[in-house]
């Protein structure tokens, strides 16, 4: 039962999340240049489903004089909860697994 009550999180998503924690709002191009594991054809679809499941959130940015309005990402509260648990987990399992 407590294993299903764990939020479950991939690891684009928690690359994702580590980069917003990170780094601040970031566009899914900054992400993608920032990590060699993104990449264009996954990162949005991703973010979708991150948004979905309320770990992200987004604005869509007005667009600069003549370019294309971009839509801008940040971790939220619950987002960044499912990160430091994910890392607490992960930590744990590698520490476990060398004794």
């Amino acid at each position: 039962m407590f294993m299903d009550e764990i939020p479950k999180l991939s690891k684009k998503e928690a690359v994702i999340l580590d980069l917003l924690v990170n780094q601040g709002r970031m566009y899914g191009l900054e992400m993608i240049r920032a990590s060699d594991e993104l990449k264009r054809g996954t990162v949005y679809v991703t973010l979708g489903r991150m948004a979905e499941k309320g770990y992200v959130e987004s604005k869509l940015e007005d667009a600069p004089e003549g370019g294309v309005a971009r839509r801008v990402y940040q971790a939220t509260g619950h987002g960044k909860r499912v990160l430091s648990l994910w890392e607490r987990m992960r930590s744990l399992a590698l520490n476990w697994s060398t004794v």
